[in-house]
């Protein structure tokens, strides 16, 4: 299933600019995998300070572009629509790491596997790469709220 388009994405998820992280999905299976695509730009807000000489998207946005991915995972699982005020929480990260550093040009490839669904929590395997080059990995764990509190 890949026809999940930039405006399912901003139903999906209640990040907006400059934060939503997520530019198009290229595969989703319910209940089992997405592949998700970051376009990295010279124009990121944080490459003005993050590094100016250098610039290098931060690894903890990565996690969070990740992070993402999973939410659309769980919401296009659930067939969860934004009428239902449904939000998924990031609860845990675990063994975060990074290869090598993501600049500007870069594009982002976020691939995520749901390994486990118990009451109301997800846990996820993620990757992220660039030109077929592991970039970073982690586990997540998230949670759905109604109401969003």
């Amino acid at each position: 299933m890949s026809d999940i388009t930039i405006a399912n994405i901003l139903e999906m998820l209640p990040h907006r600019y400059p934060f939503l992280l997520i530019d198009k999905v290229l595969e989703c299976e319910a209940f089992d995998t997405i592949t998700a695509v970051k376009n990295v730009t010279i124009n990121e807000p944080f490459f003005q300070g993050h590094f100016p000489e250098k610039p290098i998207m931060p690894g903890v946005l990565i996690l969070e572009a990740m992070a993402q991915a999973t939410g659309v995972l769980a919401f296009y699982s659930h067939q969860t629509q934004k009428k239902n005020d449904a939000v998924y929480y990031l609860v845990g990260v675990d063994k975060a790491r990074f290869k090598r550093p993501v600049g500007p040009g870069d594009q982002l490839i976020m691939h995520a596997k749901l390994t486990r669904q118990l009451r109301g929590i997800y846990k996820f395997d993620a990757t992220a790469h660039v030109d077929d080059e592991l970039v970073s990995s982690a586990q997540f764990m998230t949670t759905e709220m109604e109401g969003g509190s």
